[in-house]
């Protein structure tokens, strides 16, 4: 694990690839020590009814909520949010300019005792070492 989830307003479809988006965030993600490739698993949720802000339906957003399991120091948190959190702000500068659109992240600790874990990924993935 982590597990990264976008979720986003579904006015924004055409104007992102949210594909690229998610392979932004995976490939991100992997350059950084505290998240293991093999548990990486980047996802997007379309948002079909919102309200926001002033009640403008051209208004988007899109939330990255990352989960991982307990145990890291609070620094190696504050460095991987910020890292991952500017590679989102970096992918949609070019939308942001001609859209409104909100931008949030949130990280939080998943209890490793009340969250089993199953698979075998690292079995088949291809190693570079």
């Amino acid at each position: 694990m982590p597990h990264f989830h976008i979720d986003y307003s579904a006015n924004l479809d055409g104007v992102i690839d949210m594909s690229a988006l998610c392979e932004t965030i995976r490939a991100t993600a992997a350059e950084i020590e505290t998240f293991p490739t093999a548990g990486i698993r980047v996802r997007a949720t379309r948002v079909d009814y919102l309200a926001m802000a002033d009640g403008n339906p051209e208004h988007g957003f899109i939330d990255l909520s990352i989960r991982l399991r307990e145990g890291r120091p609070q620094d190696v948190k504050e460095y991987a949010i910020a890292r991952v959190f500017a590679a989102l702000k970096d992918f949609m500068a070019p939308a942001m300019e001609t859209h409104s659109i909100a931008l949030s992240a949130e990280m939080r600790d998943i209890d490793a005792a009340l969250s089993p874990k199953f698979g075998n990924i690292r079995d088949h993935m291809e190693t570079t070492q």
